[in-house]
């Protein structure tokens, strides 16, 4: 059987695109090691999309289809869930003479289409396969988010009621739900993105039985109305923990939703500075310790599990201590506390189990840091999390917890800060002019820490609203971060037990860059906004 040529060539020779195309193509590619020729090609509009499409079909010998929102003509989640169609980068679009017409980003990745083709042939449905560019089918798949559900069904029973208000929530890429008894009502609102959005009022009415289903799903007690807390398990793709508070109209429940498989994601992709010496110096290490900071919420336990992805190879014993699982890693180790062994318990007996990294979900007290610093000291690489608002108060943190300025200094060897804020919406944002006091404000920001912002030419972006971001103008999140090297000179301090203040100072000299940087330079790429990083750190 004869080779087949790279694609960039077989492009090359039908006329398609130039050698210098494809050249530009494989630079881009250096930047974003995960896209594929033909989808940058179309990224960089060095091609017409239709003839480039149509030519990389032929060459893979697939039927091909620029795939546009008006090409699709059925609902894609009335046949495969929203979180199969995300999963498997697959839009189920056209049904035609009892076949249906299913578009791939990749019809190489044979698991994704044969996910897809059993799942519609257990419902009758023979699969016709197109391929399409992958930021085809993101786009549809952000327009799905944006209308999947936009009604919870409250007319249906009490089951089908609390199903409603679930599965809406994992459509809408909510992480909670609040159900929340109200004076004349139920409330339910989703957190999605970081904001609590409501997504619907019950009739008061209904109050006592949804609570009785909601205790009975989450393996409650039905009598008890103080505090409690349950997990449901009835929704294979997710882990549900669910806790329940007395108020003074009933009790209210709030549902986590923890995806069993979620992606990982690239630590650059996070938001993480895209520099690689920098990653290479902040985590690949032996002998000590690395800590992730931020107040919760601010997605610690992702940037914890890019960290690993990052460091992952068959070589090497990682074990982690979690509360809980939250995604399930192939290779790794992974332990969940519950009652008979907290995390302190956990990482003791790990300690025996010849690890070379080490993750601890969270430090929280004197006893795990105590364990965690001597797991350092020891030979192992130890990653966590602590609840502090930046990288340098987590020298103060571990003082405060009793470990002695000794250990810091020789074992903490990275803190890492960070903080969540939203993108901007691409699909309805409005590029403007800065106004004069964004312009100065972020002048201010430049001059105190000795960096110039260029602002000539620059525009940034007013949050309009519409259907994919649920009207806020925003949608998704990405993370803006500070990293401070604990070199000689911060050790040296620390051993004589400076203050936080000091330790600041001289990071500042070193190359440290607090949060607001980032922040700023986020602004600057139109990723996010000046009021978006105001929000999260109040810089006017």
């Amino acid at each position: 059987m004869e080779k087949r040529q790279p694609l960039g060539i077989e492009l090359v020779k039908r006329q398609i695109v130039s050698e210098s195309d494809i050249e530009k193509a494989l630079d881009y590619q250096k930047e974003h090691p995960r896209k594929k020729i033909g989808d940058i090609l179309n990224i960089l509009e060095l091609c017409d999309p239709h003839i480039l499409i149509n030519s990389i079909g032929e060459i893979l010998e697939e039927k091909a289809i620029y795939l546009l929102e008006s090409d699709v003509k059925i609902s894609p989640v009335e046949f495969i869930s929203l979180d199969i169609v995300k999963q498997n980068k697959a839009i189920p679009f056209e049904m035609v003479a009892g076949k249906i017409k299913v578009c791939f980003a990749d019809t190489a990745n044979k698991r994704a289409v044969e996910v897809v083709r059993l799942l519609l042939l257990n419902k009758g449905l023979v699969m016709e396969k197109y391929i399409t560019f992958e930021t085809n089918i993101d786009n549809i798949i952000e327009g799905l988010e944006g209308r999947a559900s936009e009604n919870i069904n409250t007319d249906t029973d009490i089951s089908g009621l609390v199903d409603s208000i679930i599965k809406t929530a994992m459509e809408k890429r909510a992480s909670d739900i609040h159900i929340e008894p109200l004076d004349n009502k139920v409330r339910v609102r989703y957190r999605i993105d970081g904001q609590l959005i409501t997504a619907a009022d019950i009739n008061k009415d209904k109050q006592s039985q949804l609570i009785g289903r909601l205790k009975a799903i989450s393996n409650m007690h039905q009598e008890k109305q103080e505090s409690q807390d349950g997990r449901i398990l009835s929704y294979p793709e997710y882990n549900i923990r669910v806790s329940s508070q007395k108020n003074v109209y009933g009790e209210k429940f709030v549902l986590r939703l923890l995806k069993k498989d979620g992606d990982i994601r690239n630590i650059f992709e996070l938001g993480f500075p895209n520099d690689e010496e920098l990653l290479r110096k902040s985590f690949n290490k032996k002998n000590c310790i690395t800590i992730v900071a931020a107040p919760t919420g601010e997605g610690k336990t992702t940037t914890l599990y890019s960290i690993i992805d990052y460091l992952n190879n068959p070589k090497i014993n990682i074990t982690t201590i979690e509360d809980p699982v939250e995604i399930r890693i192939d290779g790794l180790n992974q332990i969940e506390v519950d009652a008979k062994a907290d995390f302190s318990a956990s990482l003791r007996t790990v300690l025996r189990q010849d690890p070379d990294i080490i993750l601890v979900g969270e430090i929280r007290d004197n006893e795990t840091a105590e364990i965690a610093m001597q797991s350092g000291q020891t030979g192992h690489y130890v990653l966590s999390t602590i609840h502090t608002i930046d990288s340098i108060e987590v020298i103060t943190r571990l003082r405060k917890m009793g470990i002695s300025n000794y250990d810091i200094a020789s074992i903490l060897a990275t803190s890492v800060s960070q903080r969540l804020v939203r993108r901007i919406c691409k699909h309805c944002a409005k590029e403007r002019d800065y106004t004069e006091k964004e312009k100065e404000v972020i002048k201010k920001i430049g001059d105190k820490y000795n960096i110039n912002f260029e602002l000539d030419g620059k525009k940034t972006y007013e949050a309009v609203g519409c259907n994919r971001c649920n009207h806020t103008g925003y949608l998704e999140r990405i993370g803006i971060f500070e990293v401070l090297n604990i070199d000689d000179e911060i050790k040296d301090l620390i051993s004589k037990d400076s203050s936080s203040m000091d330790i600041r100072k001289k990071a500042l000299e070193t190359g440290y860059k607090p949060l607001i940087v980032d922040g700023i330079k986020k602004v600057l790429d139109g990723v996010t906004t000046l009021d978006e990083i105001n929000n999260k750190l109040i810089i006017y």
